[in-house]
């Protein structure tokens, strides 16, 4: 058997495992017509954790909003790959960049088109000799342009990492111990799931903020 076969877009009939993308949104808000209980407590820290982290360096009102639906969608997604027999999406650079490009791409276009000054000090470090300013302006402009794509890669690259792992402990699983490691490694990529949404949120909130 194929160890990338759970990776596959596409079912024996339709694709349709990109459905699964909608499949957590939908369900999310059954919450608010029930009572307070423990995963909307959970859900609620989570929420003030990242708003306290990411409020000091966002310049425009209400930006934190996009910040915190970002991080909690990516999450959801990457936790939804952790069912059995569920189709994991943030594995897939299309997710990915779907995710990252637009949120660089709109920053750089506010900071070009109001602040193009401020853009073009950023490309030049401080105390930079005049022989070197060239150079450095190339690359600058380089790490710049592949920031989306490093965005992408790193969240896919942990994602396939992860469960290529957990597929191939799971191929022996007539041994007690590999049992109990993969247990332990499950609760690893469920930690891995929450720090790499945050990471992908906190990275476009840096790149938001040079703007």
């Amino acid at each position: 058997m194929n160890l990338f076969s759970t990776f596959d877009p596409s079912t024996g009939l339709l694709s349709l495992n990109w459905i699964s993308m909608i499949m957590p949104t939908m369900m999310m808000p059954i919450k608010y017509w029930n009572n307070m209980n423990k995963m909307l407590l959970i859900t609620e820290k989570i929420n003030k954790f990242m708003f306290n982290e990411i409020k000091s360096s966002l310049k425009i009102k209400g930006s934190s909003i996009i910040m915190i639906s970002l991080m909690t969608y990516i999450m959801l997604m990457n936790m939804n790959g952790l069912l059995p027999y569920m189709f994991t999406s943030s594995s897939h650079m299309s997710f990915s960049l779907a995710m990252a490009l637009p949120m660089w791409l709109s920053s750089m276009m506010f900071g070009w088109t109001k602040k193009p000054k401020m853009m073009l000090i950023h490309l030049i470090p401080m105390g930079t000799p005049t022989m070197l300013m060239p150079f450095m302006v190339m690359i600058e402009s380089i790490s710049n342009l592949i920031r989306p794509g490093s965005l992408a890669v790193r969240l896919s690259a942990n994602m396939i990492a992860g469960h290529l792992i957990m597929a191939l402990m799971g191929s022996n699983n007539n041994m007690m111990l590999m049992m109990i490691m993969l247990m332990m490694l499950m609760m690893f990529e469920l930690a891995v799931s929450m720090i790499q949404a945050y990471v992908f949120t906190t990275l476009i909130n840096l790149y938001s903020s040079e703007v």
